[in-house]
């Protein structure tokens, strides 16, 4: 295991998965879109939360791929809401690895997606004060 010293979040994880074959190019290395949709979920149950009902993504902002993800491990997804507006809220999502083959975590992946609170017509709503 190689010296880090940066570690994961100590709270729970929005979304915590495994990366199986079917998310995997040929070389076995898990696609970016799939990282990407599991970091929109995670993204998306504090904002449901803090906004008491429907969100929708509306951006994906400063992006960031920074190791491969590989077949078999668990994936984690930390997301906490930094920043709430009238009716939008920004989410930092950070992704973790834990590798399969020997168990040492990684962060593989951050970004901040914006999500706004909707009503049943699809409308922007205002959030919830606190």
């Amino acid at each position: 295991m190689t010296e880090q010293t940066e570690r994961p979040p100590v709270r729970e994880p929005a979304l915590r998965t495994l990366a199986m074959p079917a998310d995997a190019n040929a070389n076995g290395d898990i696609f970016g879109g799939w990282v990407l949709s599991q970091m929109d979920i995670a993204g998306g149950v504090p904002a449901v939360l803090r906004s008491g009902g429907r969100v929708a993504t509306v951006a994906v902002e400063a992006m960031r791929f920074h190791k491969p993800i590989f077949i078999g491990d668990l994936v984690s997804c930390y997301a906490e809401i930094v920043r709430v507006g009238r009716t939008s809220m920004t989410v930092h999502i950070e992704t973790w690895a834990r590798r399969h083959r020997d168990g040492e975590d990684v962060k593989v992946t951050e970004g901040t997606f914006i999500y706004v609170a909707i009503d049943e017509a699809h409308r922007p709503r205002l959030v919830p004060p606190d």
